[in-house]
């Protein structure tokens, strides 16, 4: 008898295999392509990857502004993607590795649920059949295509983030049809690089669910960076390399050499006999409670299958969520303080509650915000650039519920608000936490004392 089966060895599939097995329990992971998942081999990983050379190459190009000066300034766009490659490759095998240490079972293959025995459950792969106390179903999530005219008939033009990171030539024009994070980071990445990008966006502002003013601060620094921005657009039809929108009730059309489709993700809930067992579905996933349970007894979601908190490391939580239950160890999933992160240059960062997400939830708070050129280290290192932080305070308590910050590192740093939300610190507890000096973090301190 095995203690927890696993389908899927994403963040949330892999996690929880590593936790439970070093926990002793008795493991079987199953994985169809590889170790990984979506994030390492087709998201997170090789997106930053090569965002991370991007910004090298920016860097490279602006040093005269930090007195260092070189000749023939140029990118390898190959090498940019061999890296990726390599990168991608050993962060894959340790995470092979990992399993091994805790004395998890890989089955490369595809996994089908059988159902609910007087044994347990049933799973099948590779024409073997494997009985479980406990099923966590981790199937992650897949690009979704929305239903434009003329996609299928663009045939090898129409790309979304799998087929974007296998380009073996950079596009002279790009049309990101998205303004999301992933395709903020593709559109950050490519304009970088010298690619024309033109993003539409449907929405009033690109990286929706982010604060609103930061994001039209982002838009506006890519606006001067040579990035379109038409947001309230609707995309009505492709017409081969050409993209029609519809904007204040005007058609407009805008070419690219390659349209990145960058409309969003949805759980991956068919194709693995999941009708099997009569799980309840919620947010087009599979609906849980606050311990990753199902509505069937044994059988737990984690990660981007549940279609609530699409981001890696919200798997990763509710993976450990789930083993340490099965463990006797009483723990549940709070999601007041999952951070969110756009890795663009510069990056924004975000936790807790927006001023929107306050209004609508009627929270009372109180709001303070600076440049990030109140930060010495800031300035020392962001030549001509600025950013913000704001951070909201809940008037009843007088707690941290919300840190937003635009301006690298903001992804390094937002970990810090994310434990205050997370132990509920109120300001003048948070004013007494030691910053040390200089850091760009101090800027979090600064806020708080502007209140």
């Amino acid at each position: 008898m095995i203690d927890l089966l696993i389908i899927g060895g994403g963040p949330a599939g892999y996690v929880a295999a590593e936790r439970a097995g070093h926990a002793g329990l008795k493991v079987v992971l199953f994985e169809k392509s590889a170790m990984g998942g979506v994030c390492l081999n087709e998201g997170c990983i090789p997106t930053k990857t090569l965002l991370y050379s991007a910004k090298t190459y920016e860097n490279a190009l602006h040093g005269d502004s930090y007195g260092v000066f070189g000749d023939n300034i140029r990118f390898d766009y190959g090498k940019m993607l061999s890296r990726k490659k390599k990168v991608v490759r050993k962060l894959v095998l340790g995470v092979e590795g990992s399993m091994k240490k805790n004395n998890v079972e890989v089955v490369k293959g595809e996994a089908t649920i059988k159902g609910r025995s007087s044994e347990g459950i049933e799973v099948t792969c590779n024409d073997v059949n494997y009985i479980g106390k406990n099923l966590l179903i981790c199937t992650g999530s897949e690009s979704s295509v929305p239903p434009i005219p003329g996609l299928k008939e663009a045939g090898d033009i129409i790309v979304t983030n799998r087929e974007i990171l296998e380009m073996t030539e950079r596009p002279e024009s790009l049309v990101v049809i998205g303004g999301g994070v992933i395709g903020m980071e593709f559109a950050s990445f490519f304009n970088s690089l010298g690619t024309k990008v033109t993003v539409i966006e449907m929405l009033p502002e690109i990286i929706g669910g982010m604060d609103p003013e930061i994001s039209a601060m982002l838009r506006q620094i890519y606006t001067k960076k040579g990035i379109e921005f038409n947001i309230n657009s609707k995309v009505v039809k492709v017409e081969g390399n050409k993209v029609v929108y519809e904007k204040d009730g005007a058609s407009h059309e805008v070419v690219g050499d390659k349209i990145l489709l960058s409309v969003g993700r949805r759980p991956v809930t068919k194709g693995f006999g999941l009708e099997n067992l009569n799980i309840e579905l919620e947010y087009n996933g599979i609906k849980v409670d606050n311990k990753m349970r199902t509505n069937v007894p044994g059988v737990f979601a984690a990660g981007d299958v549940t279609g609530f908190s699409l981001l890696a490391h919200t798997a990763s939580r509710e993976g450990e969520v789930v083993v340490n239950n099965l463990i006797g160890k009483t723990d549940i999933m709070r999601y007041n303080a999952i951070p969110g992160v756009v890795y663009t240059n510069p990056e924004v960062a975000g936790v807790g509650e927006t001023e929107e997400s306050a209004k609508a939830k009627n929270i009372a708070y109180k709001v303070a915000k600076l440049p990030m050129l109140f930060s010495g280290r800031f300035v020392a290192e962001n030549e001509g650039l600025n950013g913000m932080c704001k951070v909201l305070i809940g008037e009843k308590y007088g707690e941290v519920i919300g840190v937003h910050m635009l301006g690298n590192p903001s992804s390094e740093i937002i970990y810090g608000a994310c434990m205050a939300i997370e132990q509920e610190m109120t300001l003048n507890e948070m004013k007494e936490v030691v910053f040390p000096h200089p850091t760009v973090s101090e800027i979090f301190k600064e806020v708080i004392f502007s209140f």
